[in-house]
């Protein structure tokens, strides 16, 4: 297996394009990491061509964010349940019942203004329509400015943190990744979640990556995309496609929807996790030395680190996992080039 690496370029560099919207031409997607963040940092930023004020939104919000069944219904991030008599849980509400009363909706920001360094205000990335969503006036204010942390069932708040909602993780995770890649170090995904710093991007909080494979891309997501392009002339990369995420910070592994950037059945014939699922105390991982793995990290499906290695072998390691208890978990091997993530089972 002579330069595996520079073979799986040569492989990416081969891949049709065909179903990668115009859009992304300028984008070489055989890079990883932060390489390729910056690529598409630059292609969002210079697109951005017609901001918007923060009383424009009002308009763009009634456009984008409709319910794809009922074009006269906004959908409410947060909401779940529009029959059981309480406002504050409606997950749909009338396009035009916006403003601040109890019973309307309002534009909340996925990343609070506050949270921003600085202050994201009212105009900029504080009237970026990517970044505000529909919601119930009262959702809204019970979420505040809370970091988003792990959760189940419906939104509520988790201790002094807040958590969005089965419905909307993955809603809430593709936009904090749109605001940190359109915005940089203003809008750090570590001010605005809890949880593990990725290997690869320490201001990448992992269980956003968790949160965008578990809850893949809605319809409403994707008209929501096309909405907002058309007002402002950008796009959110990761709405456009879940695993562009993979390619550059690694996790759980999101859906690929274009079909041609996955290269994850090539790396699975070069890296050998097992014995998969694992009744014992022993993990086994081989792989060709030229793949130089500089670490390995195994998390929770809650992006919580639970193990974490330099090694310094050249093809085979043994991860002792006695201590650690039964369960799903994203084993993850970083090496400079790229990231290879692997679901694992320990009963």
């Amino acid at each position: 297996m002579k330069k595996l690496l520079y073979s799986l370029t040569l492989l990416c560099s081969a891949l049709s394009y065909g179903q990668v919207p115009a859009y992304y031409s300028s984008i070489d997607f055989t890079l990883n990491g932060l390489a390729l963040k910056s690529e598409l940092s630059d292609l969002i930023t210079s697109t951005h061509t017609s901001p918007t004020t923060y009383s424009e939104v009002w308009d763009v919000l009634k456009t984008s964010d409709l319910d794809p069944t009922n074009s006269s219904v906004v959908l409410l991030i947060y909401g779940y349940n529009d029959d059981d008599g309480s406002v504050i849980n409606d997950r749909t509400r009338n396009k035009n019942d916006n403003g601040g009363e109890v019973g309307e909706w309002n534009r909340e920001h996925i990343f609070p203004k506050s949270l921003g360094s600085p202050n994201l205000g009212e105009s900029g990335p504080g009237s970026d329509p990517y970044n505000l969503r529909a919601s119930d006036v009262q959702a809204n204010g019970n979420r505040s400015n809370r970091q988003f942390a792990s959760g189940t069932g419906n939104a509520s708040t988790v201790g002094s943190n807040w958590y969005p909602g089965d419905e909307w993780i993955g809603d809430a995770a593709r936009i904090v990744m749109y605001m940190y890649v359109r915005y940089g170090n203003r809008c750090l995904p570590s001010a605005v979640a809890v949880g593990s710093s990725n290997a690869v991007d320490g201001n990448m909080v992992d269980l956003l990556l968790d949160w965008n494979a578990l809850d893949p891309v809605s319809v409403h997501e994707t008209n929501r995309n096309n909405a907002i392009h058309a007002a402002t002339g950008n796009r959110n990369p990761f709405i456009d496609n879940a695993h562009i995420a993979n390619h550059i910070w690694g996790g759980a592994e999101a859906e690929d929807s274009w079909g041609n950037l996955s290269i994850e059945d090539d790396l699975k014939e070069a890296i050998l996790v097992y014995p998969n699922p694992l009744v014992g105390d022993i993990l086994y991982i081989s792989y060709a030395s030229d793949l130089n793995i500089e670490s390995i990290v195994l998390s929770d499906v809650q992006g919580r680190t639970t193990y974490i290695a330099q090694p310094s072998f050249n093809s085979n390691y043994q991860l002792d996992i006695s201590d650690i208890p039964d369960g799903t978990y994203i084993l993850s091997l970083f090496s400079a080039e790229a990231v290879e993530t692997r679901k694992i089972i320990l009963q």
